[in-house]
Formats: C-alpha cells, structure tokens, sequence
C-alpha cells in the first residue's frame, strides 16, 4: 500500500456534490484540495464495466494532467430488482439530450421500472449505494478502496439534503432517507472512532484514510 505524502491532492471530478462531500473528508488531514474542474481539466470518457475501471479512469487522468496524486470517485446505485441496475450507468440514467443531469428524472425511471416488475412491497425494493475510490499517481500506481451501504428505496422523494438518488434511498435501520439527513449524519465517520461511518462514500473513505493518511482506525 503507498502512502499519500505531500499536502496537494486533485478530486477527479466535476461533480459539485461530490466534491464537497470529499472535501469534507479530506480537509481536516491537512489536504489541500483542487478539484478537476477548478483546475480545468477536461473529462474523460467513463467506458469501464465496473465502477473501480472508471474510477481508474478519472483518476489517472487527472494525475496525469495535474501532476499530482489524485482521488476519484465512482458511485452508484444498485438496485436487486432491476438485475443490479442503473450500477456503473447511474449518472446516465440521469442525462438529458442537452447533456445536463436531471436527477428527478433519473429517480422516476427507476420507480418506473420498479412498478413495471411489480416491486411495490419494501421487501422487493432492495438497494444499495456502491462508492469505490481510487487513489491514483502520475506514474499509473493506484490503489482502491470500496464502500457500499444497504438500504430500500422509498417513493416519493423525501428530502432535499445530499444530491443524485439520495431521497429516494432509506438505509438499512434508519427512519431518514439520505435526501433528509444532515451531512454529518450521513458521511457519520471520525478517525479513531473504530467504525467506517454510514455512508458508501465515507466507508470507503474511511479505509482510504486508514490505508493512505495514517488516520488511526
């Protein structure tokens, strides 16, 4: 496992909601953190079949450009009754014919095809989220860490927090669905604490920092 050393560190994305949430993680490490687009690296194109392929993908690209470490993110939503989908394509499940995102139409397609398969019941409405990050440099080392959080999916939206599918998305033993928590409740990871938080995003995360920043678990 290679340690991140150094205080600068590219977030390869440009994904506003994304990056806040990294930054979030990130930050209190002592980082110093740019993001893709602030740096004004152009986005490559998100082929692979599984999430750490794209991860890689965004990663080295922007390690590359930047010289500099960087760390990546790719998420997304799986569903049991729809065969694991929209999984690596759920940020196209959400793209208009403009090329902008529309996240409320992406969560309606989803109901949409959960009601065609007859999944109306909470038991049938399995899900969970999937975040693998990808810490990658310039020479094309890379390591990667995955997190993934249960849940069922509710409808209608319930909440206006977070981004993407969150209000849709109830984990596993909680009354709030993601779209109605507060950041810190969702992301619910401290260094030290012994637990890897609630979020896919902070789960992995928290291997990441065991693994890279020397935060103690």
């Amino acid at each position: 496992m290679r340690a991140l050393n150094g205080s600068q560190l590219v977030v390869a994305t440009h994904n506003a909601g994304k990056l806040a949430e990294i930054r979030d993680l990130v930050e209190p490490f002592g980082l110093s953190v740019k993001s893709a687009s602030e740096l004004g690296l152009a986005e490559p194109a998100e082929n692979g079949a599984t999430f750490e392929e794209n991860a890689y993908t965004k990663a080295f690209a922007a390690a590359s450009a930047a010289n500099l470490p960087a760390l990546s993110d790719d998420s997304g939503l799986c569903v049991d009754a729809l065969d694991g989908q929209p999984g690596v394509y759920t940020a196209d499940w959400a793209e208009k014919p403009d090329g902008s995102r529309d996240f409320m139409m992406a969560m309606e397609k989803v109901e949409q095809e959960l009601q065609k398969k007859g999944a109306v019941d909470p038991a049938d409405r399995n899900a969970r989220f999937v975040a693998v990050l990808c810490l990658a440099w310039p020479d094309g080392h890379a390591e990667y860490f995955r997190g993934e959080v249960d849940g069922k999916l509710v409808w209608p939206p319930r909440g206006d927090r977070g981004f993407g599918y969150d209000p849709v998305f109830l984990p596993d033993g909680f009354s709030q669905t993601f779209g109605e928590m507060e950041a810190g409740q969702k992301h619910g990871w401290e260094a030290g604490r012994g637990d890897l938080g609630l979020s896919h995003r902070a789960r992995a995360f928290a291997k990441f920092a065991t693994a890279c920043l020397n935060a103690p678990k």
